[in-house]
């Protein structure tokens, strides 16, 4: 996991400075450290206070960061005083953090100035020599400028830009990313007089290696730009981190940070917050734990205690269920188990790893030792294998071992796996529920079904059904959350389908 260490201040309404960039990097999967510059009360409508954090308290919060966990990347933001840019440019420095990007937040949306004139002239003669890149919305290009004894710009168009952007770069930087927010353009590339005109935001990266990348994107009439200085520059470095060149970096967090405007939120009163995880899919269960969600859901737990708490398998229980019901379904189960191994061969067919295969044979091996016990259990009721192999499959044997047949064939592996799951599951719990009901609530007589339930709780069975929820498990946290909607529906199909295996041997 890539390491980013944030300098900046704190926003207490989440939408800018330390907040966003830790929802930023999240939203990448790298690993946030912060080191506080400033405390802010400020929301949406402005900054109302701020209190300054002692940068002697700042170095120790970069130095515990840095000699503990390493950093891949230094980001900086609102850094508050002049003491505090000057120990960043230190730090850098000392700590050897070759790879820096460096927001120069000056003055907030709301246009309250966040850093002093002292400390800017600090930021130009010590941080920004020492910046990998520097990002500057226009103002602060030519605040810097200003403050750096050099000529303002006036940009008119995407000349005015690069030329503004290749000014900046002169103070010491390897890259300026200028981003034109500020004075979106025509479709011409000229700044736009009216707001009708407005359709292109270019943003414009500088190198000293001679280097220059424009970035256009379209113009957003939104007033939820609350911390998109912050956001694209912690979207850089999450770039930088995991190795990527420069200009792939800045065209992916740009493209980051607009979508993040268009799905935004609607929060507040005024600037409102950005939408950092708009590409983020949370699954409704943690890793390891995605059955135990299915059985859980509102939807599904009826369906399964109408199978697992059956009439036909509380009269196994505690032994009511008439011989001849009995009969009829251990003829049935015989010829859907012969279509159940067919079904898991598929799935090892199917799967696309030597794990996946071999876990897939394993069932079906498991299934052929079942096989072999049911025969000998139809043994007892003067019915042979060729007997059984001469029945004919009732509808609902058929409807069932077809509908599995027919999702493994159809969809992918992990549907079919899912698909399976009810009979492979259910019998497990189902087993172990009789087996327990035989010392709580033992039957009056000896239970003529007790080698079918302990069929059902041997210790090859249980292993038969870890090595198949393991499997499900493992592939289940990389699917999306519509993606689950739909496994969730095979599985309660596939359910009613063993529901109405049971009522099957009833009716024959």
């Amino acid at each position: 996991m890539k390491r980013i260490l944030v300098i900046a201040g704190s926003d207490s309404s989440g939408g800018a400075g330390l907040e966003a960039d830790q929802k930023v990097i999240a939203a990448h999967g790298c690993y946030a450290m912060t080191a506080t510059t400033a405390l802010t009360a400020q929301n949406t409508q402005g900054v109302n206070a701020i209190h300054e954090t002692p940068t002697d308290f700042v170095r120790k919060q970069i130095d515990a960061c840095v000699e503990d966990v390493g950093v891949d990347v230094v980001k900086t933001g609102m850094l508050a005083s002049a003491g505090t840019v000057s120990l960043v440019a230190e730090s850098l420095r000392s700590h050897k953090i070759t790879k820096s990007v460096v927001d120069p937040v000056m003055v907030s949306t709301s246009g309250h100035q966040l850093l002093a004139t002292a400390a800017t002239k600090v930021l130009i003669h010590e941080l920004l020599p020492e910046a990998y890149l520097v990002t500057p919305n226009i103002p602060e290009a030519n605040l810097i400028l200003k403050e750096a004894g050099k000529p303002e710009l006036e940009v008119d168009d995407l000349e005015g830009l690069k030329k503004l952007a290749s000014a900046l770069l002169s103070l010491g930087p390897a890259y300026v990313l200028l981003k034109g927010g500020h004075l979106p353009l025509t479709k011409q590339g000229k700044v736009a007089k009216e707001e009708n005109e407005k359709e292109i935001v270019t943003n414009v990266l500088v190198g000293r290696d001679g280097s220059t990348e424009v970035i256009e994107l379209p113009f957003q009439r939104s007033n939820n730009t609350h911390g998109t200085g912050c956001s694209l520059a912690s979207a850089i470095a999450c770039n930088l981190a995991r190795d990527e060149d420069i200009a792939r970096a800045v065209r992916s967090a740009c493209r980051y940070v607009e979508a993040a405007i268009r799905t935004s939120p609607n929060l507040g009163k005024g600037s409102g917050p950005l939408n950092h995880f708009h590409s983020i899919q949370v699954l409704p269960f943690a890793s390891g734990n995605f059955i135990e969600y299915l059985l859980g859901r509102d939807d599904v737990k009826p369906v399964w205690h109408e199978y697992t708490h059956h009439e036909f398998c509380e009269r196994m229980g505690d032994g009511t269920l008439p011989r001849e019901t009995f009969k009829n379904y251990m003829i049935q189960d015989y010829l859907y188990l012969i279509q159940f191994a067919r079904a898991n061969a598929l799935a090892s067919y199917k799967g696309m790893s030597l794990d996946d295969i071999a876990g897939g044979a394993a069932i079906v091996m498991h299934i052929r030792h079942e096989i072999n016990l049911h025969i000998g259990e139809c043994a007892e009721f003067g019915l042979t294998q060729e007997d059984m192999e001469k029945y004919e499959e009732s509808q609902a044997c058929t409807a069932y071992s077809r509908y599995i047949l027919d999702v493994g064939q159809s969809q992918d592996w992990l549907a079919l796996q899912v698909a399976l799951l009810p009979c492979l599951l259910g019998y497990g719990m189902i087993g172990r529920r009789l087996k327990d009901l035989q010392t709580t609530n033992p039957p009056k007589e000896p239970n003529a079904y007790l080698t079918w339930i302990n069929n059902y709780v041997a210790e090859d069975y249980t292993e038969a059904v870890k090595t198949g929820c393991a499997l499900i498990e493992k592939h289940a946290v990389h699917q999306s959350p519509k993606r689950i909607d739909e496994l969730v529906k095979i599985f309660m199909h596939a359910t009613r389908m063993e529901t109405g295996f049971w009522a099957m041997a009833n009716e024959s």
